[in-house]
């Protein structure tokens, strides 16, 4: 290929219609305005939201679906920097987003100018690369880096430019960056990890993020089957390994099922298959320390930095999880390819399963009115089509939906993951619908964080006509802060009530959206009848019972203790331990 003479921000829209950029996510702002006038003839949408945060979120949603480098753009100073919580969920996610946040002229920099702030240092700890163009000239260069190591590393980068390099002259060419293929791991330690596989009393496998984003979730069937390794899947990664399958037990971590819990305890090897073991989804729950403290581990990720970090591992494989689980499923046969089914430990999960579902249902079936939030996530995960994509907010609701969502495919769960900030769920939504127009999408929050992002952002789905189920649940509280209110503050009840709720069904109607307010467990199906056969962006108002007894365990057991008070003013705040 040749090169060619274009404008910097010609070179930046050429770069992103290279990398198969279709939409890009962003409110509009004079810094990038010459790249913007260029969108529509590259055959690139431009979503504007109502805040920018969203816009990261929704870049994120999409990239996460599809699995390739999404972008979003903002104005200089305030609006680059509303994009860091976006970008911080994005880099957990290990989500391939390209932040382009311009930047103050280059001859104003360091002069305290309007909108003016060192845009750098708020995203250096949450992206995989960063750079400031320092010559117009080097912009197609340095936006390929920046699609390159976002995909090869998979997580977000961000292309900062100062505003009056978008007029400067390049010349270059226009190319895409290279896929990078990744290995199934070294022979000796496949060896290695056969070896401990095959001769194991009772091994698990704890599938991640890695086997949805990887597009292992068949080779992790063969594995498992193979091997009669009863599987769990690692928190809020409801969508790593399908739970109706007869070795499936379902997720570990805050709110999640107990069959799982208890299966991987009974674990003499856990083989972690693209999960990076994050600290908080492998805390005890329930009462229930889980975590099989003499297992030996064979942790498995394409992230160098995770493996061994936060436990103590037998194996730290570097590898893709698809590659590793098909190279390791040939070497077991070889060993011994007429290996029989253990019929005990499928029993045995058949058991645990069924012990956790009679659980959960006497739990789920209460009839009252406001309905109890979890006879909703009953009759929520039990409507909805077995195609859809949830994505889920942080909070009291959402944190139990985590013991009725249930996925058969990979790519349908979509949660804030352990950057846990509220407001995720619509955003990301926006971009998933996007990413998969034909399947029903639902976006869950509470009231609390719907007031966060949520509301604002129906106004670009009816604007744009994307046709995204929200549902909200409006308990009138921040339930998940109250339960810590509850059980170390004596009930003294501060910032945690929400009392004046709107009408959130109607207000959806007054911006264009359809609106519907469930009272009843009887018409949750029929609200998600009549929002998917709308075709328009709908938002599900669920009026919710809230207060103590209704409210999930402490979010934070291992952040919160009881506090004796010294001065005396505060004596009669001290709360007692239990």
């Amino acid at each position: 290929m040749t090169t060619m003479k274009m404008l910097a921000s010609e070179a930046l829209v050429e770069t992103m219609v290279a990398e198969g950029v279709k939409e890009v996510f962003g409110l509009v702002g004079s810094a990038f305005m010459d790249v913007l006038d260029l969108f529509p003839q590259a055959g690139i949408r431009f979503v504007y939201v109502a805040h920018e945060q969203a816009a990261a979120h929704a870049a994120d949603g999409l990239a996460r679906v599809t699995g390739r480098p999404q972008v979003c753009i903002a104005q200089n100073g305030p609006g680059a920097i509303n994009f860091v919580s976006g970008i911080t969920a994005a880099f957990w996610a290990h989500s391939p987003v390209v932040a382009v946040t311009p930047e103050t002229g280059s001859k104003g920099i360091g002069t305290g100018g309007f909108q003016e702030i060192d845009q750098l240092p708020f995203f250096q700890p949450n992206t995989k690369f960063q750079v400031r163009l320092n010559r117009p000239d080097r912009m197609a260069e340095v936006a390929r880096r920046c699609f390159y190591i976002a995909k090869s590393e998979m997580g977000p980068t961000q292309l900062n430019i100062p505003r009056d390099y978008f007029y400067g002259i390049v010349q270059d060419e226009i190319y895409t960056t290279p896929e990078l293929l990744r290995g199934a791991g070294p022979a000796s330690q496949l060896a290695a990890a056969a070896n401990l596989l095959s001769q194991a009393r009772y091994p698990v496998i704890l599938a991640g993020g890695g086997v949805s984003m990887g597009d292992a979730l068949d080779e992790t069937k063969m594995l498992a089957e193979y091997l009669t390794a009863p599987v769990v899947n690692s928190y809020l990664h409801n969508d790593s390994f399908p739970y109706d399958h007869p070795l499936g037990t379902g997720p570990i971590g805050y709110c999640g099922s107990k069959a799982a819990m208890r299966t991987i305890a009974k674990a003499d090897v856990v083989l972690a298959l693209g999960c990076r073991l994050g600290p908080f989804g492998t805390l005890p729950q329930y009462d229930i320390d889980y975590w099989p403290k003499g297992a030996k581990i064979v942790q498995v990720d394409i992230d160098s930095r995770v493996l061994g970090l936060s436990k103590r591992v037998e194996l730290g494989i570097l590898a893709d999880a698809k590659a590793f689980a098909q190279e390791l499923l040939l070497k077991l046969k070889a060993q011994d390819a007429n290996r029989k089914s253990d019929t005990n430990r499928i029993e045995d999960v058949k058991k645990e399963k069924a012990d956790w579902e009679e659980e959960l249902q006497a739990t789920s079936s209460s009839s009252q009115n406001p309905m109890h939030p979890r006879r909703f996530l009953k009759e929520f995960s039990a409507a909805i089509p077995k195609d859809a994509i949830v994505t889920t907010d942080i909070g009291n609701t959402c944190s139990m939906a985590n013991a009725y969502l249930k996925f058969n495919g990979i790519r349908q769960h979509l949660s804030a993951l352990s950057w846990g900030n509220c407001g995720f769920a619509y955003g990301a939504a926006l971009g998933a619908k996007i990413g998969a127009p034909d399947k029903p999408v639902f976006a869950l929050q509470g009231d609390g964080a719907w007031g966060i992002s949520g509301l604002s952002e129906v106004m670009t789905a009816v604007r744009e006509n994307i046709p995204v189920i929200a549902v909200v649940f409006n308990n009138f509280e921040w339930g998940a802060e109250k339960k810590n209110q509850v059980d170390y503050y004596n009930e003294r009840y501060l910032g945690v009530d929400l009392l004046s709720n709107p009408n959130f069904a109607q207000l959806a109607k007054d911006m264009g959206a359809e609106g519907y307010r469930v009272h009843e467990a009887g018409d949750v199906q029929e609200s998600i009848n009549a929002a998917i056969a709308s075709g328009k962006p709908a938002v599900i108002e669920v009026i919710q019972q809230g207060g103590k007894t209704v409210l999930a365990e402490p979010f934070r057991r291992d952040a919160l203790q009881p506090a004796l008070r010294y001065l005396p003013k505060y004596a009669h705040l001290t709360v007692k331990p239990e």
